[in-house]
This record gives C-alpha cells, sequence and structure tokens, in this order.
C-alpha cells in the first residue's frame, strides 16, 4: 500500500554508513547538540513570557512576578553571588524555575498558546532575517574576492609584460 503525501511519517529519515534508511528522530543527539536546543528552547521560552508580559489579559500579580524573577537575576544584590562557582549561578536557576513556575500557573492557557504562536512567527521571522543577511554577506565577500583577484591578476600581468 503507497502513502499519500499527507499520510507519510513527518519524522525525518537520513541514510546511515551502510546506505539504509533510519528514522533521525531516534538517532541519540550529542550533549552539545542538546545543549543548544535547550538553549533554544529556554531563549524561545523568555520569548513567550515577554509576549504574555505584554498581553493585555494577564493580571497585575502575574506580570509582578515576571518582573521580579527578572529582575532578581539582572540585580547586582542576590542571596549567592554570582562570582562564586558553580553555587553562584545555582540561585539564580532556582529562582528562574520557580518563577516559570508560577507564571505557567497564573497565566490563562489561551494566552499562553497565543503567545507561543507569536513567539513561533518571530523566531521564524528571525532565521529569515538571519540567512538573508548571511546570503548578503555571502555576495559580499564573493565580489571582494573576486575583486581583489582581479587587481591582483592584473599587476601580476603588467609586471610580466614590463620584462
Amino acid at each position: 500500500m503507497v502513502k499519500r503525501e499527507s499520510e507519510r511519517d513527518p519524522s525525518p529519515v537520513i541514510a546511515d554508513l551502510s546506505g539504509s534508511l533510519i528514522d533521525s528522530s531516534k538517532v541519540p543527539a550529542s550533549p552539545l547538540r542538546r545543549w543548544g536546543q535547550q538553549a533554544e528552547g529556554l531563549r524561545k521560552e523568555a520569548l513567550v513570557f515577554y509576549f504574555a508580559f505584554k498581553h493585555p489579559r494577564v493580571r497585575w500579580y502575574a506580570r509582578t512576578v515576571a518582573v521580579c524573577t527578572a529582575a532578581y537575576l539582572v540585580s547586582p544584590i542576590q542571596l549567592i553571588p554570582s562570582y562564586i562557582p558553580v553555587i553562584g549561578f545555582l540561585d539564580d536557576f532556582l529562582v528562574l524555575f520557580l518563577g516559570v513556575k508560577v507564571l505557567r500557573k497564573l497565566v490563562p492557557v489561551d494566552v499562553l498558546t497565543e503567545c507561543r504562536q507569536h513567539a513561533d512567527a518571530v523566531e521564524n521571522l528571525r532565521k529569515m532575517q538571519i540567512i538573508s543577511s548571511t546570503a548578503v554577506l555571502g555576495v559580499v565577500a564573493i565580489v571582494s574576492l573576486w575583486s581583489l583577484a582581479t587587481v591582483i591578476a592584473s599587476f601580476l600581468t603588467l609586471k610580466y609584460l614590463r620584462r
């Protein structure tokens, strides 16, 4: 039985070294890749809470929790100073964790869903802008190298003809 395009499994498939196809969602990710994914998720979650903070249906006490959490993280006055190795960031992570948990309870689910969609749209726009700026940078680099190669070739040709 042939599956239609809409019925296919959305998980990506890659080829291993032997050439057989495997499901890439079952391939264990490297620790560095997992940290990167977690950092992206944390950044996206911060964007979601920023949009939730700006949303008109969020109550004042939820906004107060968000402001107090962010203020503690950037404040120079902390329970455990951040310059102490390992344990210095422990209180920061604890405050962040508790702040996110409380905000998830205080902000209505439909508002969080709307803010997640808005954050996804902003993230996609950011990725498109990065790609477009990378393309512009690539074009500038190629034109610069081509111009430099032309000047050097002209100089070498003139030097050869003068002999």
